[in-house]
């Protein structure tokens, strides 16, 4: 099955946890402190991968969660850093997020991209000695990673995109032209997912072309196959537009041209001004009064390349390629996406804030996350560890809002899991 988009949530690794630990060694009575810092946590990290050609994948798995960095332990030992977390997708895959569709990443190499990092591993309680508090029993635990849901979205990285309704030849042009071996049936949409060849001019020249189920009126509004694969059409540099010159299915070639068309600009505006070269398939079994009157059309009023040919003769087939390739040089490379997405700045708001709320008469309720941080870390049956956490609440004016909205002694005061009595 061919799968093309697909919705995950990923999460860097949580950062390892500082220790809390003290000098050990015979002879010394009692060592200063020397907790190690916690590993990184570990990144989500995407790369392409040439063997895949769908996102079926992510149709079973949609949660990706990297691993946690190593706390921190006593002799100063830092803790290891968490392995990356490394999804394969196809070249081609551009990640989006969820929530604002802009694009994070063009997977359009194998080049490893980090997407989500790692949080930082939290300090050891040696970072927390003093002169005046020699013996810290708390440190900092590590550094959530970043979190978000993204959109998968597979674009086929492609030179050529052949388009056109169904039934008109386009699977037999590329096999014929290519080493790729579509299914091939006298019916209506028998290629059902996009299908990729290599096309051969010279010992070094060559491009890839890729043949798009048959699009029909309506198609961008999801007719059809049509909205479903017009996104692979989106890179393509040059478009071969087939058209069934002869009729046969008793169908206007102008008016199937014109429609197609329609659907391209309806689509994407951009896409329907990328260059095009038409191919009039099965002018074998035309007139050549059919053949001429839509050489004129195309020529004269659209101001297009004209190729009469037939796929299943090969009738005008051996001259394709090198034309292609010609006006190929002409073009601009394959588009890339800029990412555009750009990740909240922390430093963008206060990152000491917090807000106080009163519950009852009696309890109040502090929202701010860098405090439970230090509670985390911090043994509050200890003095020094417990002075450390009530010398923040009064740096940063906890204290002051709890005064200024009626705190009275014994009240209870909320901070995340942990509860407090409020003591003049």
């Amino acid at each position: 099955m061919f799968i093309d988009t697909a919705k995950i949530s990923i999460k860097a690794g949580k950062g390892g946890d500082g220790a809390v630990a003290f000098h050990r060694e015979k002879y010394v009575a009692a060592g200063g402190p020397d907790g190690g810092d916690g590993g990184r946590g570990g990144n989500i990290v995407f790369q392409g991968d040439s063997n895949l050609s769908t996102l079926m994948d992510f149709r079973y798995k949609r949660k990706y969660a990297a691993q946690p960095g190593e706390n921190g332990s006593g002799s100063n030992c830092s803790g290891k850093n968490a392995p990356d977390l490394v999804i394969k997708v196809p070249i081609g895959t551009v990640i989006r997020d969820a929530e604002t569709n802009l694009v994070i990443a063009d997977i359009s190499t194998s080049e490893p991209v980090v997407v989500a990092k790692g949080g930082k591993g939290g300090w050891g309680n040696a970072h927390f000695a003093t002169p005046t508090r020699q013996i810290p029993k708390f440190a900092k635990p590590g550094y959530p990673g970043e979190e978000m849901e993204v959109r998968l979205e597979l674009k086929l990285i492609a030179d050529v995109g052949l388009i056109g309704f169904p039934n008109v030849g386009k699977s037999t042009m590329i096999s014929v032209i290519s080493a790729a071996k579509p299914k091939i049936a006298n019916y209506h949409f028998t290629t059902l997912s996009p299908v990729l060849g290599v096309v051969k001019v010279g010992p070094e020249a060559s491009f890839v072309a890729a043949d798009i189920p048959g699009l029909i009126e309506g198609a961008a509004e999801g007719v059809g196959l049509g909205h479903a694969f017009l996104r692979h059409v989106d890179r393509c540099r040059l478009l071969l537009h087939v058209v069934d010159v002869s009729g046969c299915e008793g169908r206007d070639p102008v008016e199937d041209f014109e429609k197609i068309n329609e659907e391209l600009e309806r689509f994407s505006p951009e896409l329907a001004t990328r260059p095009q070269i038409v191919l009039a398939n099965k002018c074998d079994i035309a007139t050549p009064e059919q053949v001429e009157a839509f050489r004129r059309y195309i020529e004269e009023k659209k101001h297009l390349t004209f190729l009469p040919v037939s796929a299943a003769t090969r009738q005008g087939i051996d001259g394709l390629p090198g034309l292609v390739y010609e006006r190929l040089k002409e073009l601009p490379p394959v588009t890339i996406y800029e990412p555009e997405y750009v990740k909240p700045d922390p430093n963008a708001v206060n990152p000491r804030a917090f807000t106080v709320s009163r519950v009852d008469d009696t309890t109040f309720e502090v929202e701010a996350p860098w405090l439970e941080r230090i509670l985390e870390g911090s043994d509050v049956d200890d003095y020094e560890s417990l002075q450390y956490f009530q010398r923040q609440l009064a740096d940063e004016g906890v204290l002051d809002e709890l005064i200024r909205q009626g705190v009275q002694e014994n009240d209870t005061i909320r901070i995340g899991e942990f509860e407090f009595d409020y003591v003049f």
